[in-house]
C-alpha cells in the first residue's frame, strides 16, 4: 500500500481550479486533507474578528464538498510544524503539499516547514493564489515595479493566464483513524454578544457562495461594471473580495469568466480585470517591502505630526461622525463585515485627513471587521489614501464628504439604508443635515446633536489643518 500524502490547506478552500488538490489526486495515493489553526504569533497580524466568522462557515462548506469526492477534513489547532510532524509519525506520511501564500509570517512558517521536513519527505510547493507571482513581473531593471501602471502593463504583456482546472470526480482517501479536532470547539463564532448575526443575511462564503455571486455580477451588474463600481447605493461590485481572499475561487477562474463574457461588456471587462491586477500589485508591494502593513512606503511619511485622539477614533469607529457618508460605512461595516471600495477611500480619508489620526489605526480596525481582511490589499489602500504608499494618491488630496456623498450616492439611497434616522430628510440635505432649516428637522423627526450628531469637525477648516501638517512634513525634510 503507498505511504498517504498530506494536502495542507491554507487560503485555497476550493475544489475547482485547485492546483494543490488536482496535483495530489494525480498522484492516486490516500490524500490526508488537513487544515491547522496555527496557534504561533502571526506577527500582530493574528486572523481578525470578522475573517474568524467567515473562516468557520468556509471550513464547513469545504468539509462538506470534500466527503462529495470520498474524502474527510481532518482539523488541527497549535503549532503548525508540530501538527504536521504529529501526522507524518502517526500515518507514514512521505509527502507534504499545500498551496503558497505571501503575508510574511506564512513566508517564514513555509520556509520553516520545508527546511524541517524536506530531508525526510517530499514536500511541495503550488501557485494558484494570485494570477502572478511576484517575482515574476520586474522591470526592466529587474527590480519590483513601484507604480501600478507599468505593472499592469508588464502583466497584460506577459499574456493571460492558463485556463482553470477542471475539479476532481473523486480522490483516494486514508482510510485508517486520524484524530480531528470539531469544528465548534475552536469557537471561531461569535457567542455574547453575537455581533455577526446579521452577517448571515448578507453572506454565503464557501466555494459554492462564490460562484453565485460571480454569476449574479455577470448577469445583472457586470456590463455597469465600469459605470457603477463607485456607486455605494447600487449592486454595482461583485463582492468576491472574501472568496478570493479564503481562496474559494481562483482569480483565473474569476478572469476566464469574464474574459468569456468581455465582448459583451468590453469596458466594464477590462475595468474588473485591472481590479484582479491591482489585487497581484499589491502582494507584489508585500512581498518586496515585507513591512508594507505597518510602516510608510515613503519613509519621510515616519515624521508626519499625527494628532492622536481616542475619542475622535471611537466616534468614526461607530459612525458618529455627523458626516452621513462616513457614518452610513461605518455602520455597513459594522453589520455586515464588509463595506463599499469607494466609501472605504472617503471614511479613510477622513481618519487620516479630517482627524489627523495615524492610518495604521484605520487599518487596524479594517483588519479585524472585514470579513474580506488581507493584509496586502488593506495596507495598500490605507497607505493609498494617506499618500505615503507606493503610486499613492497625494496627501494634498483631501475627499469632502459631502461632496463625495452626492457624487456617489445623489438620491441619499446609500445613507438612509445605514441611518434610518435620516431616512426622512430630503435629498437637498441627506448629506449635510446640519444645514437644514429647522422646520425641515422637524419634519424627518431630527433634532440634531439628539438623534443624529453634529459634525464632530468642520470639514473646511480640517482641511486646512491636514494642509498645514503637510507643509509642516515638508519643512522637517528640506
Amino acid at each position: 500500500m503507498q505511504n498517504p500524502l498530506i494536502y495542507w490547506l491554507r487560503q485555497d478552500l476550493r475544489i475547482h481550479d485547485n492546483p494543490t488538490l488536482s496535483a495530489a489526486v494525480k498522484t492516486d495515493r490516500p490524500i490526508i486533507t488537513v487544515y491547522i489553526l496555527d496557534q504561533n504569533p502571526r506577527d500582530k497580524w493574528a486572523i481578525g474578528s470578522a475573517s474568524r466568522w467567515w473562516l468557520h462557515h468556509s471550513l464547513n462548506e469545504f468539509s462538506h464538498s470534500i466527503s462529495e469526492l470520498g474524502g474527510r477534513l481532518i482539523l488541527r489547532k497549535g503549532n503548525a510544524i508540530e501538527e504536521l510532524d504529529n501526522i507524518i509519525n502517526e500515518t507514514g506520511a512521505d509527502s507534504l503539499y499545500f498551496t503558497r501564500q505571501y503575508e510574511p509570517y506564512a513566508s517564514r512558517l513555509e520556509k520553516q516547514v520545508h527546511d524541517r521536513f524536506c530531508d525526510q519527505i517530499e514536500v511541495k510547493r503550488f501557485k494558484g493564489y494570485l494570477l502572478h507571482e511576484p517575482e515574476d513581473i520586474r522591470t526592466g531593471n529587474d527590480q519590483p515595479y513601484k507604480v501600478f501602471t507599468p505593472f499592469y502593463k508588464s502583466c497584460l504583456k506577459a499574456g493571460s493566464p492558463s485556463q482553470p482546472i477542471s475539479p476532481p470526480e473523486s480522490l483516494a482517501v486514508y482510510k485508517k483513524k486520524i484524530s480531528s479536532d470539531l469544528l465548534n470547539d475552536w469557537k471561531l463564532l461569535p457567542k455574547q454578544p453575537n455581533w455577526a448575526h446579521q452577517f448571515n443575511d448578507y453572506w454565503l462564503p464557501g466555494e459554492n457562495g462564490a460562484h453565485q455571486h460571480l454569476s449574479e455580477f455577470i448577469t445583472h451588474a457586470g456590463s455597469k461594471y465600469s459605470i457603477l463600481r463607485n456607486r455605494p447605493d447600487v449592486t454595482g461590485t461583485s463582492r468576491l473580495s472574501a472568496h478570493l481572499h479564503f481562496g474559494e475561487i481562483s482569480p483565473r477562474q474569476v478572469w476566464t469568466t469574464i474574459k468569456n463574457y468581455q465582448h459583451n461588456i468590453p469596458d466594464s471587462g477590462e475595468a474588473y480585470l485591472r481590479q484582479l491586477i491591482w489585487r497581484d500589485f499589491s502582494y507584489h508591494l508585500l512581498v518586496h517591502w515585507p513591512d508594507f502593513p505597518d510602516k510608510p512606503f515613503r519613509p519621510e511619511f515616519d515624521k508626519f505630526p499625527w494628532k492622536p485622539n481616542k475619542k475622535a477614533l471611537q466616534k468614526w469607529q461607530q459612525g458618529q461622525t455627523g458626516y452621513p457618508i462616513v457614518d452610513a460605512g461605518m455602520r455597513e461595516l459594522w453589520k455586515t463585515g464588509w463595506m463599499h471600495n469607494r466609501v472605504r477611500m472617503i471614511v479613510a480619508s477622513f481618519l487620516i485627513k479630517d482627524l489627523l489620526i495615524p492610518w495604521q489605526q484605520g487599518e487596524k480596525w479594517f483588519w479585524d471587521t472585514l470579513v474580506d481582511a488581507n493584509l496586502a490589499n488593506n495596507a495598500a489602500g490605507w497607505q493609498w489614501v494617506a499618500g505615503c504608499g507606493a503610486d499613492a494618491a497625494p496627501y494634498f488630496r483631501v475627499f469632502n464628504p459631502v461632496l463625495q456623498g452626492e457624487k456617489f450616492d445623489p438620491q441619499g439611497d446609500y445613507v438612509r439604508t445605514w441611518i434610518p434616522e435620516l431616512k426622512s430628510l430630503p435629498k437637498k440635505y441627506i448629506h449635510s443635515p446640519w444645514l437644514a432649516p429647522d422646520e425641515v428637522l422637524s419634519s424627518a423627526g431630527i433634532t440634531m446633536g439628539k438623534d443624529y450628531p453634529q459634525p464632530i469637525v468642520d470639514h473646511s477648516k480640517a482641511r486646512d489643518r491636514a494642509l498645514e501638517a503637510y507643509q509642516e512634513l515638508k519643512a522637517v525634510l528640506v
